[in-house]
């Protein structure tokens, strides 16, 4: 998780080298990110339920070795192409490792406080990694070269690697399992051209007949998928599972949090460079505090979801979070490091690292070790459709304001109105999961998904020893 997270930041510093390495220009710049975010959102729910069905041990050291034979020939590119089919190949990684991660946690630690822990290091990991690549991307571009923030990922790949040899299994859920092949197709496509048309409206508008074109293409494949999930044997998605109120409000709040976050990180960082005048590094290390009150955000959620579930958490993180956004929408070309950006980040950053952590407790809530994959599936489909929904819909609020001028005063303006647009769509998202979010006990696994698996004897064996 810390991985993929990372990924999704460290190029948002490093784009302006980039540009003038490859003379990418503007399109090719979006490109560098969305060719990681495409296929990424795009197979996120077939990566989470191969996690169900294959070794998870072999899924693991083959995204990662793709994950590292990426980041170097995208890091060796001499044209613009090759860095953006290296970050496509990210992509495509990226979405096996992201369930993995979260089905391995929910499938080896029972509900409770073993779970709450081993969930803030989850949440942590990921929060921390998104931080810790604009860091990283500041000080690689300006002391080595923008390669680096590509080639750097071969040193968290070898140590994931190690970690994955010594203390994951290769262990396969009992049954034969037919892949829903159909369903596998139907869903990707149906994801990739909601993106596309998310993608596209930054070029062409929301109202342009492509970008329509795409969003009805992926509506009528997503509705094609719902239709295929109720009539084969061994479906993708049993439609079952998504009566899980825990799952769904997840989901929600992940959709809506991913939205504010992930645009915050690009304002944010514009913000520090083009009206406040930070270079690179400085840019970088500003962001150092959003690390530490990660911390400090995943600790408190861990004791507090241990005696009260994960819903007042959902709601106290999420509405803390969005007050450190709306701080940050108050920044502007007079502001200092104190009051513009180390205390919103301080705010901000307790707030997500602690609503990271209740989320995905609530999503794996009453889940089976053998569907762990597929609820990861979801809440992170989930997620990166809010991502990329929530910065092209922000990025248009910034220009609105903006216009044509490129001054820091209007550039403030623009970003800081966005900023503050952030700050509701956290809030709302926090609200509405705790309106979904069931109390404190646990749900129980439910029985008519069509899908269930009898548990692995050797997942049985774990359990009895962890009691």
């Amino acid at each position: 998780m810390f991985l993929v997270s990372l990924d999704l930041s460290i190029v948002n510093v490093a784009l302006p080298a980039m540009d003038a390495a490859l003379d990418l220009g503007p399109t090719g710049l979006a490109w560098v990110i969305n060719a990681f975010l495409l296929p990424y959102a795009g197979l996120l729910l077939l990566g989470g339920r191969l996690a169900d069905l294959v070794g998870r041990r072999t899924l693991l050291l083959g995204s990662l070795g793709l994950f590292a034979l990426a980041s170097l020939s995208g890091g060796a590119a001499q044209e613009g192409w090759q860095l953006i089919a290296g970050r496509g190949l990210q992509g495509v990684a990226a979405a096996v490792l992201t369930p993995i991660s979260l089905a391995l946690v929910t499938a080896e630690f029972e509900e409770g406080s073993a779970r709450n822990k081993a969930m803030a290091i989850w949440g942590g990991a990921g929060a921390a990694g998104g931080a810790l690549g604009v860091v990283l991307s500041g000080l690689l571009t300006d002391h080595l070269n923008w390669r680096w923030v590509m080639w750097v990922n071969v040193v968290f790949v070898a140590a994931a690697m190690v970690a994955v040899l010594r203390g994951v299994d290769n262990r396969v859920p009992a049954g034969h399992r037919r892949p829903d092949i159909l369903g596998g197709l139907l869903v990707t496509a149906g994801v990739t051209a909601l993106v596309l048309g998310v993608i596209g409206t930054d070029e062409y508008g929301w109202g342009a007949p492509r970008v329509l074109a795409w969003f009805v293409a992926g509506a009528v494949a997503l509705l094609a998928f719902a239709a295929v999930e109720a009539r084969v044997a061994d479906p993708l998605v049993p439609l079952g599972f998504l009566r899980r109120r825990s799952l769904i409000g997840a989901a929600v709040f992940g959709f809506l949090l991913t939205s504010a976050q992930i645009a915050s990180f690009f304002f944010v960082s514009q913000i520090m460079q083009r009206v406040l005048g930070y270079s690179p590094t400085e840019t970088g290390l500003a962001f150092l505090p959003f690390c530490v009150g990660i911390m400090v955000g995943l600790r408190a959620a861990q004791l507090f979801a241990r005696d009260r579930g994960p819903r007042p958490v959902l709601l106290a993180g999420g509405l803390v979070g969005a007050a450190g956004l709306l701080w940050f929408g108050f920044t502007d070309p007079s502001s200092g490091f104190v009051t513009g950006i180390l205390g919103p980040s301080l705010v901000c950053s307790v707030g997500v690292g602690a609503a990271m952590v209740a989320m995905g407790l609530a999503a794996a809530s009453g889940v089976p070790a053998e569907q762990a994959g597929l609820a990861s599936g979801i809440l992170n489909s989930s997620r990166q459709l809010g991502g990329a929904l929530g910065l092209a819909a922000l990025v248009t609020v910034a220009s609105s304001v903006t216009g044509d001028s490129m001054t820091p005063d209007a550039l403030s303006d623009g970003f800081s109105t966005a900023l503050r647009v952030a700050a509701a769509l956290l809030a709302l998202g926090a609200i509405a999961a705790t309106l979904i979010v069931p109390g404190t006990r646990p749900e129980a696994p439910t029985p008519d998904t069509g899908d269930a698996l009898p548990p692995h004897p050797s997942t049985a064996a774990a359990d009895r020893m962890a009691e």
